[in-house]
């Protein structure tokens, strides 16, 4: 009977051994519980790849924006685009210059005090233009005295490289104009200046 109750009680200690052996077992299988769940943490987390460009594009946006500098423009020095002529007065102080109207070659006197230019009547017919008696109806003041005038058109009038066109002139009976005008509808379209003898025309 001894011997009975003897080994009951060793099998009841050797089933509660290999329980406690059993539990230690499912819960720590390799006998590290810290280290195994160390290893679970970083298995936990996904690891992101930086590209060296990746990296510097990122510290490029995390600096400041630098403010855009303004465009600087450099003009280059423009050509002289102006056209002069330079005239001389004669022994009278008086210029003259040959001019072409139309294309016509003719010569003209400069006078700054006529408020048109002025075109004796038989120039004026060769450039086409023939007003009639009942033309000349615009009330004009000569070195000839008071006289009337005929309102012209003219297309370019040209005196070397200077241009001007569409001109108002008035045409004038022969006898009442020595010779032709370049009056200030021509001149003021241009500048000029008078200087010692010399008058400088300039577009």
């Amino acid at each position: 009977m001894r011997s009975v109750v003897i080994f009951c009680t060793l099998l009841i200690v050797i089933g509660v051994s290999v329980a406690r052996y059993a539990d230690k077992v499912l819960v720590n299988p390799t006998g590290n519980s810290n280290g195994s769940n160390a290893a679970a943490t970083r298995s936990s987390t996904p690891l992101t790849v930086v590209s060296p460009s990746q990296s510097s594009a990122s510290s490029e946006s995390a600096a400041p924006a630098k403010p855009a500098l303004p465009e600087i423009i450099r003009m280059s020095p423009s050509s002289s685009s102006s056209r002069t002529v330079t005239l001389r007065s004669d022994d009278r102080g008086q210029f003259k210059v040959e001019a072409r109207v139309d294309g016509r070659r003719m010569e003209f006197m400069v006078d700054t005090g006529a408020s048109a230019v002025a075109l004796r009547a038989s120039d004026a017919a060769k450039l086409g233009i023939h007003p009639s008696s009942s033309d000349y109806t615009i009330k004009t003041q000569t070195a000839n005295g008071i006289g009337r005038a005929a309102l012209a058109r003219i297309d370019v009038i040209e005196i070397e490289n200077i241009v001007v066109r569409d001109v108002v002139a008035f045409v004038h009976p022969d006898e009442a104009l020595k010779g032709n005008l370049l009056g200030m509808t021509f001149l003021s379209r241009i500048r000029f200046v008078h200087d010692r003898g010399r008058l400088v025309l300039e577009q």
